[in-house]
C-alpha cells in the first residue's frame, strides 16, 4: 500500500486540483483525464486482470446490456492491487478535493464496490442508465481504462436532470489509464455495442458513497440486481471474500 499511494501521490503533486474541481462542476459533475493512472499501477493492475480472467461472469439482460464482470469478492480473492487502489489514501483526498464531497468506502458486502468490466464479444454493451444509488447518501462512480478498443464508446449527457443548463451530448474511448469520474445519479451514460471484429475492452469500476447505510429492503434489491445483471447468484449471495 506503502508503494502504491507513492506512485499515486507523484502522478497527482504537478495537478491542479483547484482547476480540476472546476471542470467537473462546470462539465455536469464528470471529469475526464487521459494518462491519469501511472504506467507502473497500470500495469500491476493488468497483472490482476491476467490472475482473475477464470472469475469473469458474462451477464445478459435483454435490451439493456451484456458483456462480463469481475466482483469485487472475486478481486479480493484472487487480486493483489485493485483493492488497495480504491483504499489508496492519495486517490481518495483527489477525488474528494474535486467532488467536495466526503467518500467513505461500500461496505464489505457490496460486491460493486469495485469490480471489472469486461466487453469481449460483439455486442456487449451497457444501455442508457444512471448509476441510481441504492444507498442514503450520494454515489460517486470512478472508472480506469485498461484495454481499449475502437468500438465500445463511453457515452454520456450531462445536465440531463438540471433544467438550469442546456443538455450535452459526450463522447469518449476509455485508453489504459484514462479516468472517468461523475456523480452517478447525475450522469446519464451507456457503453455502445463491441463491434464484430474488435478487440476487448476492459475498465476498472469503483464506487465511493457519502453515506454507506442503507435501508435492509434496498440492499435486497440492490443484490438481486447484481446478482442477475453483473456477478452471479452465487457471487453475490454466497461465498464472500477468502472463502
Amino acid at each position: 500500500m506503502t508503494k502504491l499511494n507513492e506512485a499515486m501521490e507523484r502522478s497527482l503533486e504537478d495537478r491542479d486540483v483547484d482547476a480540476l474541481r472546476a471542470e467537473f462542476e462546470s462539465g455536469g459533475r464528470l471529469l475526464v483525464i487521459e494518462d491519469f493512472l501511472p504506467t507502473d499501477l497500470r500495469d500491476a493492475a493488468l497483472a490482476d486482470l491476467g490472475r482473475l480472467r477464470a472469475q469473469v461472469h458474462r451477464n445478459y439482460v435483454p435490451r439493456q446490456k451484456k458483456g462480463g464482470s469481475v466482483s469485487r469478492h472475486a478481486i479480493d480473492r484472487g487480486g493483489e492491487m485493485i483493492g488497495a487502489l480504491y483504499r489508496c489514501p492519495a486517490l481518495r483526498e483527489f477525488l474528494e478535493e474535486v467532488s467536495g464531497a466526503r467518500l467513505l468506502d461500500c461496505p464489505p458486502e457490496d460486491p460493486h464496490t469495485y469490480a471489472l468490466y469486461l466487453y469481449t464479444e460483439p455486442g456487449d454493451h451497457i444501455g442508457w442508465h444512471y448509476d441510481t444509488s441504492f444507498y442514503r447518501g450520494r454515489r460517486f462512480t470512478l472508472l480506469l481504462g485498461l484495454v481499449e478498443n475502437e468500438s465500445c464508446r463511453f457515452e454520456c449527457e450531462i445536465n440531463r436532470r438540471d433544467e438550469a443548463r442546456p443538455t450535452e451530448s459526450r463522447d469518449y474511448v476509455m485508453k489504459p489509464g484514462t479516468l472517468a469520474f461523475f456523480d452517478g445519479d447525475g450522469l446519464w451514460h451507456r457503453v455502445t455495442k463491441m463491434a464484430e471484429g474488435d478487440g476487448e475492452r476492459v475498465v476498472i469500476t469503483m464506487e465511493f458513497v457519502t453515506d454507506n447505510s442503507m435501508h435492509p429492503w434496498r440492499r435486497l434489491i440492490s443484490n438481486v440486481k447484481d446478482a442477475f445483471a453483473y456477478f452471479g447468484v452465487r457471487e453475490v449471495f454466497g461465498r464472500r471474500a477468502g472463502a
